[in-house]
């Protein structure tokens, strides 16, 4: 019958598992490792025994490698019923209307390039155009006001 011991050497803990403690030598497993121990008076003698098939080995999972978080963009500021704001950070491209402009729902306001791709920003709302905040080849930050209705 195997028995389990913790073994302290040099400071050092150890499980062993020992099959009979009555056999000379001892057959001594110390941490999935198979040693032939000579107990004598004063001292033990240790050899490694013969080949003996090792336990299976644990597999211990790789340390993750570090993530850092990409930086969270704030909401845009809250919009009055009167903005248009930009939908993310890009370059404006065209303005396609005026301060006095009437516009319809749906009705494209600009054109905004982010990432190589170009998107039209769209009114969702009927009115007439206040003030355009933005001129072609503008950079604006995402929340950016870029038109004002009346």
């Amino acid at each position: 019958m195997k028995q389990q011991f913790k073994v302290l050497v040099n400071g050092t803990c150890f499980e062993v598992e020992i099959e009979d403690l009555n056999q000379s030598p001892l057959q001594v497993s110390v941490n999935g490792k198979i040693y032939s121990v000579d107990v004598e008076g004063t001292g033990t003698t240790v050899h490694p025994a013969a080949p003996v098939q090792p336990a299976a080995a644990v597999p211990v999972p790789a340390a993750a490698p570090a993530i850092t978080p990409a930086p969270v963009q704030p909401p845009p500021p809250a919009a009055s019923g009167n903005d248009v704001r930009a939908p993310m950070p890009g370059i404006i491209h065209d303005v396609m209307v005026k301060p006095g402009d009437r516009v319809t729902p749906g009705q494209q306001l600009c054109t905004l390039e982010a990432m190589k791709m170009k998107s039209a920003v769209r009114t969702s709302r009927e009115g007439v155009i206040a003030s355009v905040e933005v001129a072609s080849g503008q950079k604006v930050a995402h929340g950016d006001v870029l038109v004002r209705f009346a």
